[in-house]
């Protein structure tokens, strides 16, 4: 049974620290990192191995969607490690049929990757994928002449592309939706005989997403060029090379961590995690900062000291959206309301993040104010409740943490985090008893 398989309990309780957390923590690798490895090294010529690699149910249809499409990826889950013989830009199955579970990068990247081929590929995903939308990809997909459609017609999965293979050429696409469109289009004009250039109509949304993508192809040895996230350029007649790749830590999963030291007023070091990471979501402990948290940067290690009491907080979380849920979960902790701003595409995630969020705050008696980009939330004494997690990794993990620092909270479905971070509550245990 791999980790990602394992037994969970239909509901667990979280009980308060007895004392402030006092902790260096070692976290699973970065899901978008492996993600975006498995695809450059699919797209490579010859073997790579990717190291400290998150092993989830994301990676999992990440990797068995590359197997069903002929690239072969090998796996050593006790060594966190794939191996991946890549086809050379090239799609050796001329025929598919993709299941991506709910995972949002998988959809998107293996979208854009079947346009290599040259045959017909089907995507389809669970419930809630079947809800996420596509049709931005989709219609960059038909601008450079691949046949993509949404077979509902709704611009969600499922999807059928049919494509004659890809040379390269231009399109416009949305930017208001998900950064994922353009990283899984980048990632493929790597191979593109004729380059490929992106233009961006409106204001893109999770910027540093696209910094991650850019930084990942070049140690795989591709350059693409931004101007100013309004026009991305991946010259032609340039080739990836098959490497052994380092997977970082996980600053998503990071988070959580930073936000349980905020909470308890305690300490947390997250180790091989510095300064230097390209993950946007590494920025959280800024935002912590502006909330009284004591934050200590190193080259390879981030430490939160957390205050007596949090501060409240105005803050424009496009950037770091997939940490929307963490500080939400901790905001009734502070003795000042919490704003967050500018994250209305969140709604179009594993759920409605915005709604769910507010609901099961208000479900704990803490009063909140909902937008449609974001919401304000107030000071608050904590209810007894039980917390829907809507299949949603990130709702579980969230409002765990504050039931660290706030008694009588029951996590419903807590399995859902073996989407990206399967051994999260062993990891939460060790934390607050170390």
């Amino acid at each position: 049974m791999t980790e990602a398989n394992r037994s969970y309990p239909d509901q667990i309780r979280i009980e308060p620290v007895a004392a402030p957390v006092n902790a260096d923590v070692l976290l699973p690798g970065s899901k978008s990192y492996t993600n975006r490895a498995l695809i450059l090294a699919a797209l490579a010529r010859g073997r790579s191995t990717i190291n400290a690699a998150l092993f989830s149910d994301d990676t999992h249809y990440m990797a068995d969607s590359l197997r069903r499409l002929g690239i072969p990826v090998g796996e050593d889950v006790a060594a966190k490690r794939f191996i991946v013989d890549g086809a050379g830009g090239t799609i050796p199955s001329s025929s598919a049929e993709l299941y991506v579970g709910n995972s949002g990068t998988t959809a998107r990247f293996i979208t854009a990757l079947v346009a290599l081929g040259h045959g017909e590929y089907v995507i389809d995903g669970i419930e809630r994928m079947r809800q996420r939308p596509i049709a931005p990809l989709l219609d960059a997909l038909r601008q450079l002449h691949v046949d993509a459609v949404a077979l509902n017609d709704d611009g969600c999965p499922p999807l059928r592309v049919t494509s004659t293979g890809l040379a390269g050429g231009s399109a416009q696409l949305a930017g208001d939706t998900s950064s994922q469109y353009f990283s899984a289009l980048l990632m493929v004009g790597g191979v593109l005989q004729d380059g490929l250039q992106i233009e961006v109509d409106g204001d893109l949304v999770s910027k540093p997403y696209i910094d991650m993508t850019a930084a990942t192809m070049r140690i795989f040895g591709v350059e693409m060029q931004n101007d100013n996230y309004r026009r991305f350029i991946v010259p032609g007649g340039q080739a990836y090379d098959a490497i052994d790749y380092q997977v970082e830590p996980d600053a998503s999963a990071a988070s959580y961590f930073f936000a349980l030291s905020a909470a308890t007023g305690g300490r947390v070091r997250v180790l091989n995690l510095g300064v230097y990471s390209g993950q946007g979501d590494a920025h959280f402990v800024d935002v912590l900062e502006q909330m009284g948290c004591t934050v200590i940067r190193e080259n390879n290690a981030l430490e939160v000291h957390g205050p007596a009491k949090l501060h409240g907080v105005d803050v424009d979380m496009n950037a770091i959206s997939d940490t929307v849920q963490t500080l939400a979960a901790i905001a009734p902790l502070a003795d000042a309301p919490v704003t967050i701003r500018n994250v209305a595409h969140i709604r179009y995630k594993e759920t409605d993040r915005i709604s769910a969020v507010v609901t099961e705050l208000r479900r704990l008696g803490v009063d909140v104010s909902e937008r449609e980009d974001g919401l304000t939330i107030h000071p608050a004494t904590i209810k007894p409740a039980t917390i829907e997690t809507y299949d949603d990794h990130r709702m579980a993990m969230s409002f765990a943490i504050l039931g660290c620092a706030a008694p009588g909270i029951t996590i419903s479905d807590p399995g859902c985090v073996a989407k990206t971070f399967p051994d999260f509550f062993d990891v939460l245990a060790r934390t607050v008893i170390s």
